[in-house]
């Protein structure tokens, strides 16, 4: 669980450029704040976004759900009213998406962490209980998986999960997930099959020779029908899993939160979802939440400031806080504090201390 504690705990600006001046139309031709990216980050951002409209004089911010990775496509596309202020993401930021923002302008960027979400697999309550190990979600969703000796590769044979392990349901695979824009996908292929691929020695031991090699066999997910790409709306996943008993999804632990007289978890690595263990790292799919904001925009597109400020307020993210009730597994308290005033100064730090 070293990804979640590795990352700065502060609103971290990625670069150190001057602060860009926005078009002098930019003050009147749009009044509302405009958030764009994660599914998963959407039911938080639009709970805060309708309590900060109805409780202040500025318009309610305007969110869609567009993907982490489609998200950040659209922020990175300039600065000005015609783009996103805001973009949320299940991941962080990478280095490409920073460059592809400083080629367009888009050159004060600040990082802020929101808490944190589980990745939950999970299948309808009249389904199986499973038990996987990162190991078995490797064997049943990998494109290619080895075979015999070290270094040969065989399409993945496995159609059943007693195929992938003995004392598994003889049940087809039929997996439900989102497409590879989304941030959920991004992670769920990083945490959870790059684990499982390195059980096998062989495969562990590429990583340091071959690193494309490595990310082909570990993060390439079959494609003959037993993963679905079922779109970047997690409610869709849900409402698939509660009408068909003998499939499995993959979606963010605050939908789970949200219906759990529908769906039932499945433990990986002995480890169920729960708000102590995505908290505190014993689950081992979890990830922190991001919002990544544009800072020419704060404080001339109207209401971007105080947004930021009620989103990191302890009414919101707090133990409990509103976004708590929806869900979000909130950082402790000192790390929610240190978040809090950093956004309020709208502190500046260079890229280099992402590391």
């Amino acid at each position: 669980m070293g990804i979640l504690r590795s990352f700065p705990t502060l609103a971290l600006l990625l670069t150190a450029a001057p602060f860009f001046a926005l078009p002098a139309h930019a003050q009147v031709s749009r009044d509302y704040v405009y958030v764009v990216g994660s599914s998963t980050v959407y039911p938080f951002a639009t709970v805060v976004a309708e309590r900060f409209g109805r409780s202040t004089a500025f318009k309610t911010p305007k969110i869609e759900a567009t993907g982490s990775g489609g998200g950040l496509k659209l922020f990175c596309q300039g600065i000005g009213v015609d783009h996103p202020d805001i973009v949320t993401s299940s991941r962080r930021m990478r280095p490409s998406e920073v460059d592809a923002c400083s080629r367009t302008g888009v050159e004060g960027i600040i990082e802020i962490k929101i808490g944190y979400d589980g990745i939950v697999i999970a299948n309808s309550v009249r389904g199986p209980q499973l038990e996987l190990s990162s190991a078995d979600i490797f064997f049943a969703l990998a494109k290619r998986v080895p075979s015999g000796e070290p270094g040969r590769l065989v399409p993945n044979p496995n159609n059943t999960w007693a195929d992938v392990r003995v004392g598994l349901p003889e049940q087809r695979i039929e997996v439900l997930g989102p497409p590879p824009t989304s941030g959920t996908r991004d992670v769920f292929v990083e945490l959870a099959m790059e684990t499982g691929c390195t059980t096998i020695d062989w495969v562990a031991a590429l990583r340091e020779r071959d690193e494309d090699a490595f990310r082909s066999i570990c993060h390439t997910i079959r494609e003959d029908g037993a993963f679905v790409e079922a779109g970047e709306n997690d409610n869709l996943i849900v409402q698939k899993l509660d009408g068909n008993p003998r499939a499995v999804g993959i979606f963010g632990f605050n939908f789970f939160d949200q219906n759990i007289e529908k769906v039932k978890v499945v433990r990986v690595d002995g480890v169920a979802p729960t708000f102590e263990a995505i908290e505190f790292g014993g689950y081992p799919v979890s990830r922190p939440l991001y919002l990544y904001v544009k800072k020419a925009h704060v404080d001339v597109i109207p209401g971007l400031r105080g947004f930021l400020r009620e989103f990191t307020s302890e009414r919101a993210w707090g133990e409990e806080g509103y976004l708590s009730d929806r869900g979000l597994v909130p950082m402790p308290e000192d790390e929610r504090r240190e978040v809090a005033l950093a956004v309020r100064d709208l502190e500046t730090f260079s890229l280099a201390q992402q590391d």
